[in-house]
């Protein structure tokens, strides 16, 4: 095993080697799609990364997590592919999207939260929500985390890009917008990806086509949008450690609407209403050569109508008002769920906060934001979800703001938990379950520090029946089961501009307490698969003025998971570019790319291998 110096040598070795290299500093960076990460490119997955385009597939919304200072991107096969978030050591039913403010869904498992047919230049770049962003709204039926996107306007011109590399593996993706009259404007995109695979029964092809209409003035801004994806790829062992050559078959259709009124701009005041409608469409094989039957074993299709809205009013220009409702209704037709009392539900969420601001007499200012949300649905439990958060913003001092919060959050079992057999198949469920909550204590802090920037924050959140999956070693299906979690946590980000670089790095260190109530456990899959230490490390190097090297790197120590099988704790992941845009063509640009850059065989999740070393080619030519 490499020594963890080594491995964080190698992490950090082409970043301070690229930062002796700088003439002189400038500005520190914010976080925001303006600042540090200077690129050319039109579509910025993320300020704080630096490949801004994935390398073995198409970009889409879970694209700019993988390598997130704040998020633990878990994938099979790639990102793209099939996507499991962790935030602050949740599972990955426990972070959700949404969408301005529209609370993105998918009924059957978490799995497909990440399923959202849109490409993201049409999107903004994500904001992480915590603590008390959480609870006030920063995503519905999520317990530690959420990932909140807005609409990034159109822009008129566009984009097209194609790329090849190892395995047979090629991509293409369009995205063009124009203004038309009376305030209005359009964007179409279109991407398609497919790839043999690093080994066999591990391939791919993703189509996804979207399509938006937008109006923006000083009044407001409104948006319609139809997103369509097909999705089909293999990977062994993809949800079981039983050496079987699994696949899945995703159809996701989104039609979805926002219109948002300005009321104030000066004082953030507005209101934004919305609706949307969402089909996902699965057909999960468990060996892909097994003769089909004519009712193929795990088919389901869900469907999510939801509709509501949010807002804030200035009251006196030191007190605001916040508030927000939403109602979703939620089915699903399957051939494995054996459903009891029902197959369709019907959900509420809603919440009022108060936000009051003011001084002391040393010119230090402080917000107070309190209030109480409540999640319910029609086939179970409610939960009201307070939340008070009281934060400092010295007048001097590198602490730009200090916040120390209290919240609570509730999320509704999903179907595959609670309608799965418990005594047959490969994923048994458990019809007891419930409504999980979690209460959380964090204290954050941003800072500027000479020419640094950043944010610092420790937290404690108890999860009470959270949902996770677990093994035993003499029953060889995986079970749903409630557990009682301990999270304790620190979250740090940091970075720094000089002339030719830029550099971010992140860190966090997890630990948990578990209690499956006298559950015999040999295995968790989710809740107990989470790093100890978890270090990220992107840098965009401006080697000329017409040439980029740009590479993101996590190193992790994981916790010790005895569904691992190569036993590999420590491990560094590593994507690197090189990107010319020729004098000849301005337009133009062509990359080198490599992914897994050291073949890591980490497996993210137990049991499931990781894709080895990848190198890509391609061309971007933008107008």
């Amino acid at each position: 095993m490499k020594s963890r110096f080594f491995i964080v040598s190698l992490c950090l070795g082409p970043f301070v080697a690229g930062s002796f290299l700088c003439a002189q500093t400038t500005a520190s960076s914010n976080d925001d799609e303006n600042a540090a990460v200077e690129l050319t490119a039109y579509q910025v997955l993320s300020p704080r990364i630096a490949l801004q385009e994935p390398i073995a597939t198409v970009a889409t919304p879970a694209s700019a997590l993988r390598y997130e200072p704040l998020v633990d991107l878990q994938s099979r096969n790639f990102a793209e592919g099939q996507a499991d978030i962790s935030i602050r050591g949740g599972t990955f039913a426990n972070a959700n999207f949404s969408l301005a403010g529209l609370p993105l869904y998918d009924p059957q498992t978490g799995h497909y939260y990440a399923e959202i047919p849109v490409a993201p230049g049409m999107l903004s770049t994500p904001t992480i929500a915590v603590g008390a962003e959480l609870a006030m709204g920063g995503a519905w039926n999520a317990t530690s985390g959420g990932i909140a996107y807005d609409w990034r306007a159109v822009r008129a011109g566009g984009e097209l890009s194609v790329g090849v590399g190892d395995w047979n593996s090629w991509r293409t993706d369009l995205l063009a917008g124009t203004h038309l009259s009376g305030g209005w404007a359009a964007d179409v995109a279109a991407a398609y990806s497919t790839s043999d695979g690093p080994f066999a029964d591990a391939d791919h092809e993703i189509s996804r086509y979207s399509a938006r209409l937008q109006r923006a003035d000083e009044l407001g801004t409104t948006n319609f949008l139809v997103g369509y994806q097909d999705k089909f790829f293999g990977w062994p062992n993809m949800y079981t450690p039983f050496n079987s050559p699994e696949t899945e078959d995703i159809q996701t259709l989104l039609i979805a609407g926002t219109h948002q009124w300005t009321l104030d701009p000066a004082a953030g005041d507005f209101v934004e209403i919305g609706a949307y409608w969402r089909r996902n469409d699965d057909n999960y094989a468990f060996n892909r050569y097994a003769p089909v039957p004519a009712i193929p074993p795990f088919k389901h299709t869900t469907y999510v109508t939801a509709a509501g809205g949010r807002g804030r009013v200035n009251l006196d220009g030191q007190s605001a008002i916040e508030a927000r409702l939403w109602v979703l209704a939620d089915d699903i037709e399957s051939t494995s769920l054996r459903f009891g009392e029902f197959n369709s539900r019907t959900h509420a969420t809603a919440g009022v906060y108060y936000e009051r601001q003011g001084q002391f007499g040393g010119g230090d200012a402080w917000e107070l934001r309190t209030g109480v949300g409540y999640d319910t649905s029609n086939r179970g439990d409610g939960a009201l979800t307070p939340v008070v958060e009281f934060a400092l913003q010295p007048s001097s001092g590198p602490w730009n703001r200090v916040a120390l919060g209290y919240s609570t959050t509730s999320q509704a079992p999903s179907y595959t938990a609670i309608a799965g057999n418990p005594n047959g198949g490969l994923f048994r469920g458990n019809p007891d379950l419930d409504r999980a909550t979690s209460r959380t204590i964090d204290l954050t802090g941003t800072f500027n520090l000479g020419a640094w920037s950043g944010t610092l924050g420790a937290f404690y959140r108890f999860d009470d029946e959270l949902i996770d999956w677990t093994f035993r070693n003499d029953f060889w299906a995986r079970s749903a089961a409630a557990v009682d979690l301990e999270n304790f946590g620190v979250e740090t980000y940091i970075s720094r501009s000089w002339e030719t670089v830029d550099l971010h790095l992140g860190y966090s260190w997890l630990e948990k307490d578990e209690d499956y109530g006298g559950l015999s456990v040999d295995g968790s899959f989710y809740a107990l698969n989470f790093p100890n230490h978890r270090l990220t490390a992107a840098v965009v190097w401006r080697v000329a003025s017409n040439v980029d090297l740009r590479m993101d790197n996590e190193f992790r120590i994981q916790e010790p998971n005895p569904l691992r099988r190569n036993d590999t704790e420590e491990t560094v992941l590593s994507s690197l570019g090189v990107y010319w845009r020729p004098s000849f063509a301005d337009q133009l640009e062509l990359s080198v790319q490599i992914d897994n850059v050291w073949d890591s065989d980490f497996e993210e999740i137990p049991a499931v291998p990781a894709a080895p070393r990848l190198w890509s080619f391609g061309a971007r030519w933008r107008w």
